[in-house]
C-alpha cells in the first residue's frame, strides 16, 4: 500500500513511518523545505514531497497516487510569530488535507483516512489545544471520507520529551510537583501507538475515533516514582502550591525555554486518561506495555 504521510518527521511520525516500512508499505512524506534531509527521514527510503500543508497545491500529485493517509501534524505549544497556531495547525491543516482528499476521490474509491487526535479533544473544552484537535475531528467525521480518529495519551519511548524532561527532574535533589500530584494520567508506548496506526489501514472497524492510553491510570507522583525505580534513585517530591505555580506559568510561558504553559497546565490538572476504556487493544491485537516495563527499555541511570 502507498500511503501519504503528514508529520513523519516528528517524534511520533518517525515512528510510524519506521512501522509502516516493516510491514512493506511505500510512504511518500509531506515534509517542510529542508526537512527531508535531516532526521532519521535521511536514513531510510521514505519518499519525501516538499510542501505545504495549507497548500494543496503543493502535494495534489503525490496524494492522488496514495492508497491512504495518515495525517499526524499537531502542535502542543503555539509560536505566533511563525504563525503556529492551534487552529491554524489543527483546524485549517486539518481542512485543507480533507478537502484535498475529497477532491481527490478518496471517498468514492473508500481509502482511509488515519487521523491522530489528542486524548481529552472535546466541543466545549477548558483549552484551545483541546477544542481544535476535536474541530479537526469534525471535519473528518463531516467529510464523507473512510476514516479512523485516534486520541492518544502521553506518549513514551525512546527520546520521548515529556519522560525524559521528568526524568532530569527526578535526578535532583528535590523533584517539583505542580500542587498535589495525584492528578492521573495514562501513558502509552510510542510501540503502540505505531502499531495501531498501521493497522487501521487494514483492520475494522472505521468511521470510529478510539481513545489510546496505556493499561494503567497512574496519578503523577506515582509516575515520577517510577521513574526513579528505573532511575534506581531515591525521589524526593517537593509539592509546589498551584496558588503559587499558575502567576509563575502565566509569566512565563511566552519564553520558549519554560517548559510549561498556561494550557499545558490546564490540561495536565484536568487528567488525562481514557474515560470510555480502552477497546483500542482488542480491536487491533496489540499487546499493552506497562509504563514501568517500557521507560526501563530507554531510561538509564
Amino acid at each position: 500500500m502507498r500511503v501519504f504521510v503528514t508529520g513523519g518527521t516528528g517524534y511520533i511520525g518517525s515512528a510510524v513511518v519506521e512501522a509502516l516500512e516493516k510491514e512493506g508499505h511505500e510512504t511518500i512524506g509531506l515534509v517542510r523545505k529542508g526537512s527531508a534531509r535531516r532526521g532519521p527521514l535521511a536514513r531510510r527510503g521514505m519518499r519525501t514531497v516538499e510542501g505545504d500543508l495549507l497548500a494543496p497545491e503543493t502535494y495534489r500529485s503525490a496524494l492522488a497516487e496514495a492508497d491512504a493517509v495518515i495525517h499526524l501534524v499537531g502542535i502542543i505549544r503555539e509560536a505566533p510569530s511563525r504563525d503556529l497556531t492551534f487552529d491554524r495547525v489543527h483546524v485549517e491543516g486539518t481542512r485543507a488535507l480533507v478537502d484535498a482528499c475529497v477532491a481527490a476521490g478518496f471517498a468514492e474509491a473508500g481509502k482511509r483516512f488515519v487521523h491522530m487526535s489528542a486524548l481529552g479533544a472535546r466541543p466545549a473544552a477548558t483549552t484551545a489545544y483541546f477544542r481544535t484537535k476535536w474541530a479537526a475531528e469534525e471535519l473528518l467525521r463531516n467529510s464523507g471520507l473512510t476514516h479512523v480518529i485516534f486520541r492518544p495519551s502521553v506518549v513514551f519511548g525512546p527520546d520521548d520529551a515529556f519522560v525524559n524532561m521528568l526524568a532530569g527532574l527526578v535526578r535532583a535533589p528535590l523533584t517539583p510537583v505542580i500542587g498535589d500530584g495525584r492528578y492521573r494520567m495514562q501513558p502509552v508506548s510510542l510501540r503502540t501507538v505505531a502499531d495501531v496506526f498501521v493497522k487501521a489501514l487494514t483492520y475494522d472497524p472505521v468511521d470510529v475515533a478510539f481513545d489510546v492510553g496505556g493499561p494503567e491510570q497512574l496519578p503523577y507522583n506515582d509516575m515520577l516514582r517510577e521513574i526513579g525505580d528505573a532511575l534506581q534513585r531515591r525521589v524526593r517530591l517537593a509539592h509546589v502550591p498551584l496558588a503559587l505555580m499558575k502567576p509563575v506559568v502565566a509569566a512565563m510561558e511566552r519564553f520558549p525555554f519554560f517548559p510549561i504553559t498556561t494550557n499545558q497546565l490546564t490540561m495536565l490538572l484536568e487528567e488525562n486518561i481514557c474515560r470510555s476504556g480502552t477497546p483500542f487493544y482488542d480491536a487491533y491485537g496489540t499487546p499493552p506495555i506497562r509504563f514501568a516495563d517500557g521507560i526501563r527499555e530507554y531510561l538509564r541511570t
